[in-house]
C-alpha cells in the first residue's frame, strides 16, 4: 500500500527579486546564502533604462541583466534583503534594483522531521 501524497503549504514566505548587471548573479546568491537563504534561481533578462539611452544617436540599447529570485521566510527577509543590497552594491547608481513580494503560499518537499518539529 502506498503512502498518500500530501502538500505542505508554506504561508509565511516572501520572494526577494534582485535585478543586477550581468556577472553579479553569483555574488547575489552567495550573499543570500550567507544571510540564511537556502538557495536562489538566477536567469538572464533584457532591460532598458535611462543609462541605456546613451547609445548611438540616443536610441535605447537593450542590455542583458541577471535576475535573482530568492524565497525566504518572513523572519529571514530583512536580513537577506540587506545582505544582498550591500553585496550587490545597489547603493551605486546603475547597479541594479530589488524588491520584496509577499507570497500567498508556496510548496516544496519538506522532510517529515522538520514538519514534526514545527507541529510540536
Amino acid at each position: 500500500m502506498t503512502t498518500p501524497r500530501t502538500i505542505t503549504f508554506l504561508t509565511d514566505v516572501k520572494l526577494i527579486t534582485c535585478i543586477v548587471q550581468r556577472g553579479m548573479g553569483d555574488t547575489i546568491v552567495k550573499a543570500a546564502r550567507d544571510a540564511g537563504a537556502q538557495g536562489a534561481t538566477v536567469y538572464f533578462a533584457k532591460g532598458s533604462g535611462v543609462r541605456e539611452r546613451l547609445g548611438i544617436l540616443g536610441v535605447a540599447v537593450e542590455v542583458e541583466k541577471e535576475v535573482v529570485n530568492i524565497v525566504v521566510s518572513d523572519a529571514q527577509a530583512d536580513a537577506v534583503f540587506e545582505n544582498v543590497y550591500l553585496a550587490g552594491q545597489l547603493d551605486i547608481p546603475g547597479m541594479g534594483f530589488m524588491y520584496v513580494t509577499p507570497l500567498e503560499k508556496a510548496a516544496t518537499y519538506i522532510p517529515k522531521e522538520v514538519i514534526d518539529k514545527f507541529n510540536s
